[in-house]
Order: structure tokens, then sequence, then C-alpha cells
């Protein structure tokens, strides 16, 4: 299952949705993508959202799109 993490780069400031920002990564449950992310990085975790097919088509339409990989 494809993954859209919403996080804040920094867990030490507080929150601002202009700091927002997200990464993609595949991984067997909601769970389990928020164990890899903050085992593997210094990100506070805002959201996580499961990609459906359409949701991941057009995400993939940005040129930016990647899968993260830890």
């Amino acid at each position: 299952m494809t993954f859209k993490v919403y996080y804040q780069p920094d867990k030490t400031m507080t929150p601002r949705r202009e700091n927002t920002k997200s990464l993609y990564l595949e991984a067997d449950s909601e769970a389990a993508a928020r164990q890899l992310v903050e085992n593997k990085t210094e990100y506070q975790i805002e959201f996580i959202e499961l990609l459906d097919e359409k949701s991941l088509a057009y995400e993939k339409q940005n040129p930016d799109f990647k899968i993260t990989e830890f």
C-alpha cells in the first residue's frame, strides 16, 4: 500500500501549516508507515493518508513524486 505522510521537519518547533511537507512510502499498514518514519527520521508526523488508485495516479503527475525508501 502507498501512503502519503504529512510531517513537520523538526520535532522541537511548534507545527505550522506553512512548514508542512510530505513524503510517499510503501508499507503494509498505517501503523507500519508511522513506525518506519518515526524510527528513521526526526520528523513530527501530522497525518498519514492511504492513497487509493485514483489518488496515487494524481500524485504521480507531480514531477517531484517519488517513493521514499529508508
